[in-house]
Protein backbone atom coordinates (compact mmCIF):
# COMPACT_ATOMS: atom_id res chain seq x y z
CA UNK A 1 0.00 0.00 0.00
CA UNK A 2 1.10 3.38 -0.91
CA UNK A 3 1.52 5.56 2.40
CA UNK A 4 -0.05 9.03 2.91
CA UNK A 5 2.35 12.34 2.04
CA UNK A 6 2.02 12.89 6.19
CA UNK A 7 1.93 9.78 8.36
CA UNK A 8 0.43 10.34 11.62
CA UNK A 9 1.52 9.57 15.11
CA UNK A 10 0.91 10.66 18.78
CA UNK A 11 3.41 12.27 20.10
CA UNK A 12 3.55 12.98 23.85
CA UNK A 13 4.50 16.12 25.25
CA UNK A 14 8.12 15.67 26.71
CA UNK A 15 10.19 18.35 28.86
CA UNK A 16 13.96 18.27 27.85
CA UNK A 17 16.71 17.21 30.31
CA UNK A 18 17.89 20.71 31.33
CA UNK A 19 20.50 18.95 33.58
CA UNK A 20 22.22 18.34 30.04
CA UNK A 21 23.38 21.96 30.16
CA UNK A 22 26.62 21.97 31.92
CA UNK A 23 25.85 25.47 33.44
CA UNK A 24 22.29 24.23 34.42
CA UNK A 25 23.47 20.65 35.83
CA UNK A 26 22.30 21.31 39.31
CA UNK A 27 19.06 23.44 39.08
CA UNK A 28 16.41 22.06 40.79
CA UNK A 29 12.81 21.50 39.63
CA UNK A 30 11.59 23.66 41.99
CA UNK A 31 14.29 26.95 40.88
CA UNK A 32 13.33 25.39 37.09
CA UNK A 33 9.38 26.01 37.62
CA UNK A 34 9.76 29.26 39.01
CA UNK A 35 8.96 32.35 37.06
CA UNK A 36 11.58 34.29 39.12
CA UNK A 37 14.25 32.03 38.44
CA UNK A 38 13.75 32.32 34.66
CA UNK A 39 13.67 35.61 34.51
CA UNK A 40 16.88 36.10 36.31
CA UNK A 41 18.68 33.45 34.52
CA UNK A 42 17.89 34.43 30.91
CA UNK A 43 21.07 34.45 28.63
CA UNK A 44 21.15 37.90 27.39
CA UNK A 45 25.05 37.72 25.50
CA UNK A 46 27.64 35.31 23.99
CA UNK A 47 29.27 35.46 27.22
CA UNK A 48 26.17 33.64 29.33
CA UNK A 49 25.76 31.53 26.86
CA UNK A 50 29.06 30.06 27.24
CA UNK A 51 28.50 29.86 30.87
CA UNK A 52 25.55 27.47 30.04
CA UNK A 53 26.40 25.35 27.28
CA UNK A 54 30.46 25.40 27.90
CA UNK A 55 32.75 23.98 25.19
CA UNK A 56 29.69 21.83 24.13
CA UNK A 57 29.64 24.13 21.44
CA UNK A 58 32.87 24.85 19.38
CA UNK A 59 34.16 28.51 19.55
CA UNK A 60 33.60 29.25 15.91
CA UNK A 61 29.70 29.20 16.41
CA UNK A 62 30.18 32.05 19.53
CA UNK A 63 32.20 33.88 16.97
CA UNK A 64 29.30 33.87 14.19
CA UNK A 65 26.75 34.60 16.79
CA UNK A 66 28.84 37.23 18.05
CA UNK A 67 29.00 38.48 14.67
CA UNK A 68 25.88 38.33 13.81
CA UNK A 69 25.14 40.28 16.83
CA UNK A 70 27.04 43.17 15.87
CA UNK A 71 26.34 43.23 12.04
CA UNK A 72 22.61 42.06 11.39
CA UNK A 73 20.62 41.48 14.64
CA UNK A 74 17.17 43.66 14.89
CA UNK A 75 16.62 42.03 17.99
CA UNK A 76 18.77 41.76 21.17
CA UNK A 77 19.43 38.76 22.57
CA UNK A 78 16.88 37.27 25.22
CA UNK A 79 16.36 33.52 26.26
CA UNK A 80 14.61 32.34 29.30
CA UNK A 81 16.36 29.12 30.05
CA UNK A 82 12.99 27.53 29.07
CA UNK A 83 13.10 28.25 25.35
CA UNK A 84 16.84 27.38 25.14
CA UNK A 85 15.98 24.34 27.01
CA UNK A 86 13.94 22.93 23.53
CA UNK A 87 16.97 23.73 21.50
CA UNK A 88 18.61 20.28 20.33
CA UNK A 89 16.30 18.89 23.02
CA UNK A 90 17.79 15.00 22.43
CA UNK A 91 21.69 15.26 22.46
CA UNK A 92 23.10 13.37 24.40
CA UNK A 93 27.08 14.13 23.52
CA UNK A 94 29.12 15.78 26.16
CA UNK A 95 32.55 16.30 24.09
CA UNK A 96 33.96 19.47 23.24
CA UNK A 97 31.94 20.60 19.88
CA UNK A 98 29.81 17.99 20.21
CA UNK A 99 26.68 19.77 19.95
CA UNK A 100 27.65 22.54 17.21
CA UNK A 101 26.09 20.79 14.14
CA UNK A 102 22.88 20.16 16.06
CA UNK A 103 22.53 23.57 17.16
CA UNK A 104 23.27 25.08 13.63
CA UNK A 105 20.60 22.76 12.40
CA UNK A 106 18.03 23.24 14.85
CA UNK A 107 14.74 25.12 14.25
CA UNK A 108 14.08 26.98 17.15
CA UNK A 109 18.11 28.23 17.23
CA UNK A 110 17.31 29.31 13.66
CA UNK A 111 14.62 32.19 14.34
CA UNK A 112 15.82 32.25 18.35
CA UNK A 113 19.49 32.40 18.06
CA UNK A 114 20.34 33.60 14.35
CA UNK A 115 23.73 33.55 13.47
CA UNK A 116 25.62 35.49 10.55
CA UNK A 117 26.37 32.22 8.51
CA UNK A 118 22.36 31.70 8.77
CA UNK A 119 21.87 35.18 6.45
CA UNK A 120 21.52 35.78 2.72
CA UNK A 121 24.77 37.48 1.48
CA UNK A 122 23.12 38.11 -1.91
CA UNK A 123 20.02 39.39 -0.61
CA UNK A 124 20.21 39.88 3.10
CA UNK A 125 16.77 42.13 3.14
CA UNK A 126 14.74 42.79 0.20
CA UNK A 127 15.30 46.77 -1.51
CA UNK A 128 11.45 47.48 -0.12
CA UNK A 129 11.90 45.85 3.21
CA UNK A 130 11.47 48.64 6.28
CA UNK A 131 11.45 48.55 9.78
CA UNK A 132 8.34 49.30 10.82
CA UNK A 133 6.88 47.09 7.43
CA UNK A 134 3.38 47.44 8.16
CA UNK A 135 3.26 50.77 8.76
CA UNK A 136 2.14 50.51 12.45
CA UNK A 137 4.00 53.32 13.85
CA UNK A 138 1.75 55.48 10.98
CA UNK A 139 -1.85 54.55 11.81
CA UNK A 140 -1.01 55.61 15.32
CA UNK A 141 -4.30 56.78 16.50
CA UNK A 142 -2.59 57.86 20.20
CA UNK A 143 0.79 56.27 21.40
CA UNK A 144 0.45 52.82 21.10
CA UNK A 145 -3.08 52.43 19.66
CA UNK A 146 -2.82 51.18 16.04
CA UNK A 147 -6.35 51.54 14.09
CA UNK A 148 -5.43 49.46 11.67
CA UNK A 149 -8.82 47.71 10.73
CA UNK A 150 -12.22 49.12 10.69
CA UNK A 151 -13.32 47.32 13.80
CA UNK A 152 -10.34 46.66 15.57
CA UNK A 153 -6.86 47.99 17.12
CA UNK A 154 -3.88 47.08 18.30
CA UNK A 155 -2.92 48.35 22.05
CA UNK A 156 0.72 48.26 22.51
CA UNK A 157 1.05 49.00 26.26
CA UNK A 158 4.71 48.05 26.32
CA UNK A 159 7.83 47.67 24.01
CA UNK A 160 9.38 44.72 26.28
CA UNK A 161 8.81 41.00 25.89
CA UNK A 162 10.38 38.35 28.23
CA UNK A 163 12.04 37.08 24.83
CA UNK A 164 13.22 38.46 21.97
CA UNK A 165 12.46 36.89 17.83
CA UNK A 166 14.90 37.74 15.64
CA UNK A 167 12.18 38.02 12.99
CA UNK A 168 10.12 40.11 15.03
CA UNK A 169 7.66 42.28 12.76
CA UNK A 170 7.70 45.04 15.52
CA UNK A 171 11.56 45.19 15.67
CA UNK A 172 11.02 48.71 15.03
CA UNK A 173 9.82 49.39 18.40
CA UNK A 174 10.46 46.36 21.05
CA UNK A 175 13.01 45.27 22.63
CA UNK A 176 17.12 47.32 23.45
CA UNK A 177 18.88 48.89 20.55
CA UNK A 178 21.15 47.07 18.05
CA UNK A 179 24.28 48.27 16.33
CA UNK A 180 22.39 47.87 13.12
CA UNK A 181 19.03 49.07 14.69
CA UNK A 182 18.24 52.74 16.95
CA UNK A 183 14.92 51.41 18.35
CA UNK A 184 12.11 53.53 18.52
CA UNK A 185 10.88 55.05 22.91
CA UNK A 186 7.50 55.18 23.79
CA UNK A 187 7.36 58.99 25.11
CA UNK A 188 4.44 58.55 27.37
CA UNK A 189 4.49 57.37 31.10
CA UNK A 190 2.47 53.70 30.84
CA UNK A 191 -0.62 55.30 32.89
CA UNK A 192 -0.66 57.92 30.65
CA UNK A 193 -0.70 56.12 27.45
CA UNK A 194 -3.16 53.35 28.63
CA UNK A 195 -5.75 56.64 29.73
CA UNK A 196 -5.40 58.00 26.04
CA UNK A 197 -5.94 54.46 24.85
CA UNK A 198 -8.83 54.08 26.72
CA UNK A 199 -10.14 57.62 26.01
CA UNK A 200 -9.88 56.63 21.77
CA UNK A 201 -11.57 53.79 22.42
CA UNK A 202 -14.77 55.56 24.58
CA UNK A 203 -14.87 57.98 21.73
CA UNK A 204 -15.17 55.63 18.41
CA UNK A 205 -17.87 52.97 19.44
CA UNK A 206 -17.43 51.62 16.13
CA UNK A 207 -13.93 49.64 17.45
CA UNK A 208 -15.57 46.04 19.06
CA UNK A 209 -12.00 44.44 19.27
CA UNK A 210 -8.91 44.99 21.03
CA UNK A 211 -5.28 43.02 20.89
CA UNK A 212 -3.92 43.79 23.91
CA UNK A 213 0.14 43.59 23.20
CA UNK A 214 3.71 45.26 23.15
CA UNK A 215 5.86 43.84 23.26
CA UNK A 216 4.38 40.93 25.30
CA UNK A 217 1.65 41.56 27.94
CA UNK A 218 3.29 38.88 30.40
CA UNK A 219 5.70 42.02 30.72
CA UNK A 220 3.27 44.15 32.06
CA UNK A 221 3.28 43.53 35.92
CA UNK A 222 -0.43 41.85 36.90
CA UNK A 223 -2.04 44.13 38.91
CA UNK A 224 -1.34 46.85 36.09
CA UNK A 225 -2.48 44.63 33.29
CA UNK A 226 -5.75 43.67 35.19
CA UNK A 227 -6.80 46.77 36.19
CA UNK A 228 -6.36 48.22 32.19
CA UNK A 229 -8.27 45.09 31.28
CA UNK A 230 -10.85 46.42 34.06
CA UNK A 231 -11.13 49.85 32.20
CA UNK A 232 -11.49 47.70 28.99
CA UNK A 233 -14.39 46.12 29.94
CA UNK A 234 -15.79 49.42 31.04
CA UNK A 235 -16.12 50.82 27.77
CA UNK A 236 -19.63 49.13 26.35
CA UNK A 237 -18.70 48.43 22.73
CA UNK A 238 -16.05 46.49 23.35
CA UNK A 239 -17.09 42.83 22.75
CA UNK A 240 -13.73 41.27 22.09
CA UNK A 241 -10.42 41.39 23.94
CA UNK A 242 -7.30 39.16 22.67
CA UNK A 243 -4.28 39.26 25.17
CA UNK A 244 -0.89 38.62 22.91
CA UNK A 245 1.98 36.73 24.72
CA UNK A 246 4.39 34.71 23.43
CA UNK A 247 5.72 33.92 27.08
CA UNK A 248 2.60 31.04 26.96
CA UNK A 249 5.66 29.22 25.69
CA UNK A 250 8.38 30.97 25.95
CA UNK A 251 8.19 31.70 29.57
CA UNK A 252 4.78 29.50 30.95
CA UNK A 253 5.81 29.94 34.01
CA UNK A 254 4.75 32.72 34.30
CA UNK A 255 1.66 32.39 33.57
CA UNK A 256 0.92 29.39 36.14
CA UNK A 257 1.89 32.13 38.92
CA UNK A 258 -1.00 31.85 41.55
CA UNK A 259 -1.40 35.65 41.09
CA UNK A 260 -1.45 35.32 37.64
CA UNK A 261 -3.99 32.28 37.46
CA UNK A 262 -6.53 33.67 40.00
CA UNK A 263 -6.21 37.63 38.50
CA UNK A 264 -7.10 36.37 34.83
CA UNK A 265 -9.95 34.25 36.54
CA UNK A 266 -11.37 37.48 37.96
CA UNK A 267 -11.10 39.18 34.74
CA UNK A 268 -12.82 36.47 33.06
CA UNK A 269 -15.55 35.79 35.06
CA UNK A 270 -16.76 40.05 34.49
CA UNK A 271 -16.18 39.43 30.56
CA UNK A 272 -17.91 36.42 30.21
CA UNK A 273 -20.87 38.12 32.53
CA UNK A 274 -20.67 40.43 30.30
CA UNK A 275 -21.25 38.97 26.55
CA UNK A 276 -17.56 39.76 26.42
CA UNK A 277 -14.88 37.28 23.96
CA UNK A 278 -11.43 36.77 26.10
CA UNK A 279 -8.84 34.63 24.22
CA UNK A 280 -5.18 34.63 24.78
CA UNK A 281 -2.71 34.56 21.37
CA UNK A 282 0.52 32.87 21.70
CA UNK A 283 3.58 32.44 19.31
CA UNK A 284 4.82 28.70 19.17
CA UNK A 285 6.65 27.91 15.69
CA UNK A 286 7.82 24.22 16.08
CA UNK A 287 6.77 21.08 17.82
CA UNK A 288 10.07 21.09 19.96
CA UNK A 289 8.22 24.41 21.70
CA UNK A 290 5.36 22.13 23.15
CA UNK A 291 6.18 21.34 26.01
CA UNK A 292 4.45 19.74 29.13
CA UNK A 293 4.83 22.91 30.70
CA UNK A 294 3.17 24.97 28.27
CA UNK A 295 0.49 22.21 28.05
CA UNK A 296 -0.10 23.13 31.65
CA UNK A 297 0.04 27.00 31.00
CA UNK A 298 -2.67 26.91 28.60
CA UNK A 299 -4.92 24.64 30.58
CA UNK A 300 -4.14 26.65 33.59
CA UNK A 301 -6.11 29.71 31.45
CA UNK A 302 -8.91 27.76 30.19
CA UNK A 303 -9.07 26.60 33.55
CA UNK A 304 -9.64 30.15 34.86
CA UNK A 305 -12.16 31.16 31.79
CA UNK A 306 -10.58 31.94 28.83
CA UNK A 307 -12.65 31.11 25.96
CA UNK A 308 -9.26 30.10 23.72
CA UNK A 309 -5.70 30.01 24.08
CA UNK A 310 -4.79 30.37 20.20
CA UNK A 311 -1.51 30.11 18.32
CA UNK A 312 -0.04 32.64 15.66
CA UNK A 313 3.09 31.06 14.75
CA UNK A 314 5.21 32.46 11.55
CA UNK A 315 6.33 30.38 8.73
CA UNK A 316 10.08 30.43 8.52
CA UNK A 317 12.51 28.31 5.97
CA UNK A 318 14.49 26.61 7.50
CA UNK A 319 11.78 26.09 10.85
CA UNK A 320 8.68 24.99 9.71
CA UNK A 321 8.32 25.09 5.55
CA UNK A 322 7.25 21.54 5.55
CA UNK A 323 4.22 19.66 5.76
CA UNK A 324 5.57 17.85 8.37
CA UNK A 325 6.81 20.62 10.25
CA UNK A 326 3.20 21.92 10.19
CA UNK A 327 1.49 19.08 11.02
CA UNK A 328 3.37 18.02 13.78
CA UNK A 329 3.24 21.27 15.62
CA UNK A 330 -0.61 21.44 14.97
CA UNK A 331 -1.19 18.33 15.98
CA UNK A 332 0.58 18.91 19.13
CA UNK A 333 -0.70 22.26 20.29
CA UNK A 334 -4.59 20.93 18.81
CA UNK A 335 -4.25 17.44 20.23
CA UNK A 336 -1.48 17.58 23.33
CA UNK A 337 -1.82 21.30 24.61
CA UNK A 338 -5.44 22.43 23.45
CA UNK A 339 -3.93 25.26 21.90
CA UNK A 340 -6.24 25.90 18.40
CA UNK A 341 -4.00 26.40 15.32
CA UNK A 342 -5.11 29.85 14.24
CA UNK A 343 -2.57 31.27 11.89
CA UNK A 344 0.62 31.09 10.30
CA UNK A 345 1.59 34.71 8.87
CA UNK A 346 3.87 34.77 6.11
CA UNK A 347 7.43 36.48 7.56
CA UNK A 348 7.21 40.28 7.34
CA UNK A 349 9.28 42.34 4.94
CA UNK A 350 11.61 43.79 7.60
CA UNK A 351 15.42 44.09 7.37
CA UNK A 352 17.36 41.17 7.01
CA UNK A 353 15.00 38.79 7.34
CA UNK A 354 15.33 37.15 3.68
CA UNK A 355 16.57 34.37 4.75
CA UNK A 356 13.49 33.08 6.72
CA UNK A 357 10.59 34.50 4.52
CA UNK A 358 9.36 32.81 2.06
CA UNK A 359 7.39 32.98 -1.75
CA UNK A 360 3.77 33.19 -1.82
CA UNK A 361 3.90 30.32 -3.88
CA UNK A 362 5.66 28.10 -1.12
CA UNK A 363 3.05 29.40 1.48
CA UNK A 364 0.04 27.99 -1.03
CA UNK A 365 1.52 25.02 -1.92
CA UNK A 366 1.57 24.51 2.21
CA UNK A 367 -1.90 25.79 3.13
CA UNK A 368 -2.88 22.76 0.68
CA UNK A 369 -0.63 20.33 1.98
CA UNK A 370 -2.43 20.88 5.30
CA UNK A 371 -5.63 20.37 4.44
CA UNK A 372 -7.40 17.55 5.48
CA UNK A 373 -5.57 16.28 8.46
CA UNK A 374 -6.71 18.33 11.26
CA UNK A 375 -10.07 19.18 12.09
CA UNK A 376 -11.53 21.76 10.41
CA UNK A 377 -11.56 23.93 13.61
CA UNK A 378 -8.10 23.39 13.81
CA UNK A 379 -6.65 23.60 10.34
CA UNK A 380 -4.78 27.41 10.81
CA UNK A 381 -4.79 29.53 7.81
CA UNK A 382 -1.63 30.80 6.28
CA UNK A 383 -1.50 34.09 6.04
CA UNK A 384 0.13 37.50 4.14
CA UNK A 385 0.37 41.20 5.80
CA UNK A 386 0.30 43.44 2.75
CA UNK A 387 1.10 46.61 4.04
CA UNK A 388 -1.26 48.75 3.86
CA UNK A 389 -3.45 46.21 3.48
CA UNK A 390 -3.99 43.72 6.51
CA UNK A 391 -4.38 40.07 6.66
CA UNK A 392 -4.67 37.90 3.51
CA UNK A 393 -5.29 34.23 2.76
CA UNK A 394 -2.38 32.89 1.12
CA UNK A 395 -4.75 32.24 -2.15
CA UNK A 396 -6.80 35.75 -2.03
CA UNK A 397 -4.22 37.80 -4.23
CA UNK A 398 -5.61 39.46 -7.37
CA UNK A 399 -2.09 38.62 -9.22
CA UNK A 400 0.96 36.97 -9.54
CA UNK A 401 3.90 37.69 -11.49
CA UNK A 402 5.73 34.90 -10.33
CA UNK A 403 9.07 35.69 -12.33
CA UNK A 404 9.62 38.80 -10.57
CA UNK A 405 7.99 37.69 -7.20
CA UNK A 406 5.19 40.43 -7.06
CA UNK A 407 1.85 39.79 -5.47
CA UNK A 408 -1.15 42.58 -6.00
CA UNK A 409 -3.94 42.63 -3.45
CA UNK A 410 -7.01 44.57 -2.90
CA UNK A 411 -8.73 45.31 0.29
CA UNK A 412 -12.21 46.26 1.04
CA UNK A 413 -11.75 49.05 4.23
CA UNK A 414 -9.68 51.99 4.37
CA UNK A 415 -6.90 52.21 7.17
CA UNK A 416 -7.09 54.49 9.58
CA UNK A 417 -4.53 56.65 7.10
CA UNK A 418 -6.78 57.09 4.25
CA UNK A 419 -9.76 58.32 5.11
CA UNK A 420 -9.54 61.13 2.36
CA UNK A 421 -8.16 58.62 -0.54
CA UNK A 422 -10.80 58.37 -2.87
CA UNK A 423 -8.44 54.94 -4.96
CA UNK A 424 -7.96 53.22 -1.55
CA UNK A 425 -10.37 50.49 -2.32
CA UNK A 426 -9.65 49.79 -5.92
CA UNK A 427 -5.35 50.24 -5.90
CA UNK A 428 -3.76 46.73 -5.93
CA UNK A 429 -0.81 46.89 -3.52
CA UNK A 430 2.00 44.57 -4.24
CA UNK A 431 3.81 42.16 -1.82
CA UNK A 432 7.28 40.96 -3.02
CA UNK A 433 9.02 37.24 -2.38
CA UNK A 434 12.32 36.95 -1.56
CA UNK A 435 14.82 37.25 -4.72
CA UNK A 436 16.25 34.50 -4.08
CA UNK A 437 13.50 32.05 -4.26
CA UNK A 438 12.97 33.63 -8.12
CA UNK A 439 14.04 31.83 -11.49
CA UNK A 440 16.86 32.89 -13.04
CA UNK A 441 15.42 36.23 -15.08
CA UNK A 442 13.82 37.38 -12.29
CA UNK A 443 17.03 37.25 -9.59
CA UNK A 444 18.42 39.41 -12.82
CA UNK A 445 15.67 41.74 -13.61
CA UNK A 446 16.10 42.39 -9.39
CA UNK A 447 19.83 42.51 -9.42
CA UNK A 448 19.78 45.11 -12.68
CA UNK A 449 17.04 46.93 -11.77
CA UNK A 450 18.28 50.65 -10.49
CA UNK A 451 16.68 51.07 -6.90
CA UNK A 452 18.10 54.26 -5.13
CA UNK A 453 17.99 54.02 -1.35
CA UNK A 454 13.75 55.53 -0.23
CA UNK A 455 13.51 57.30 2.90
CA UNK A 456 12.50 54.05 5.43
CA UNK A 457 13.96 51.74 2.93
CA UNK A 458 17.05 49.87 3.68
CA UNK A 459 20.25 49.38 1.05
CA UNK A 460 20.86 46.12 0.00
CA UNK A 461 22.83 45.50 2.92
CA UNK A 462 19.90 46.17 5.29
CA UNK A 463 21.02 49.42 6.44
CA UNK A 464 18.15 52.47 6.90
CA UNK A 465 18.88 55.31 5.41
CA UNK A 466 16.44 57.34 7.51
CA UNK A 467 15.14 55.01 10.46
CA UNK A 468 12.22 57.90 11.34
CA UNK A 469 10.81 57.56 8.14
CA UNK A 470 8.46 54.73 7.05
CA UNK A 471 8.49 52.08 4.04
CA UNK A 472 7.33 53.17 0.48
CA UNK A 473 4.15 55.08 0.35
CA UNK A 474 1.26 55.21 -2.77
CA UNK A 475 4.06 56.57 -5.01
CA UNK A 476 6.50 53.77 -4.37
CA UNK A 477 3.61 51.08 -4.85
CA UNK A 478 2.87 52.43 -8.53
CA UNK A 479 6.21 52.96 -9.51
CA UNK A 480 7.02 49.04 -8.68
CA UNK A 481 4.02 47.99 -11.12
CA UNK A 482 5.00 50.22 -13.58
CA UNK A 483 8.72 48.80 -13.92
CA UNK A 484 7.02 45.14 -13.36
CA UNK A 485 5.18 46.13 -16.35
CA UNK A 486 8.19 47.21 -18.51
CA UNK A 487 10.19 44.26 -17.17
CA UNK A 488 7.05 42.02 -18.07
CA UNK A 489 7.07 43.32 -22.02
CA UNK A 490 10.46 42.98 -22.36
CA UNK A 491 11.20 39.24 -20.83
Amino acid sequence: MIEQPYQYRRRQLVEPDWTRFPGWADVTEADWASAQWQRAHCVKNVKQLRDVVGDRLHESFYEDLAADMERSATMSMLLPPQMLNTMAPEIEETGAGSWTDAFYADPVRRYMLPVASDRRTDWPSHPFAARDSLHEHDMWAVEGLTHRYPTKVLAELLSTCPQYCGHCTRMDLVGNSTPTVDKRRLALKPVDRQTAILDYLQAHPGVRDVVVSGGDVANLPWKQLERFLERLLDVPTIRDIRLATKALMGLPQHWLQDEIVEGMARVAKRAAGQGVNLAIHTHVNHVNSVTPAVARAAAAMLDAGVRDVRNQGVLMRGVNDTQADLLDLCFALQGEANILPYYFYMCDMIPNAEHWRTSVAQAQELQTAIMGYLPGYATPRIICDVPMVGKRWVHQLSEYDRELGISYWTKNYRTSIEADDPDALTRRYPFYDPIDTLPKAGREWWANMPLPAAPGHPDRNGHSTDSQVRAREAGDAAAARSRAASAAEVL
